[in-house]
């Protein structure tokens, strides 16, 4: 079953470059990879917000707002760091008055909104053990 959402992208307010933990960087990419499907859905029940995560961008759309985004993440730049655990530049780019109040919540709780999508989905293994034959080795 495909579901599809429609969210509107009003006028940007404000613009501003950010860093973005390495820890919530590499779990949104890992989950994103997993869904198969190119798109997730991160609830993050704490601030009643949802966050829908592309290849290209994270957006953020208040539950009470319809479906005006707020919030977007994009430009993001992984491939200027040195190693895996150092943070990840974006732009966070704003669409309502109240984006960078929101910013401040919004880092942590994505990431406990992450680690708890995460914690529902374990990976499934990819690996099994065979027998082997004793008499063939």
């Amino acid at each position: 079953m495909i579901v599809e959402e429609t969210f509107y992208r009003p006028s940007e307010i404000q613009r501003e470059s950010r860093c973005l933990p390495a820890d919530t960087y590499n779990m949104a990419r890992l989950l994103l990879g997993r869904c198969g499907s190119g798109c997730l859905f991160v609830p993050i029940r704490s601030m009643q917000y949802l966050a829908v995560l592309d290849a290209e961008e994270f957006i953020f759309v208040d539950r009470e707002g319809g479906r005006l985004i707020d919030i977007a993440w994009q430009r993001f730049k992984p491939q200027s760091r040195h190693s895996l655990d150092e943070a990840v530049a974006y732009e966070a780019v704003y669409y309502t008055g109240k984006g960078e109040e929101t910013m401040r919540r919004l880092q942590s709780e994505f990431y406990k909104a992450l680690h708890q999508l995460q914690e529902k989905s374990p990976l499934d293994s990819l690996a099994r053990v065979i027998k082997l034959d004793r008499d063939h080795y």
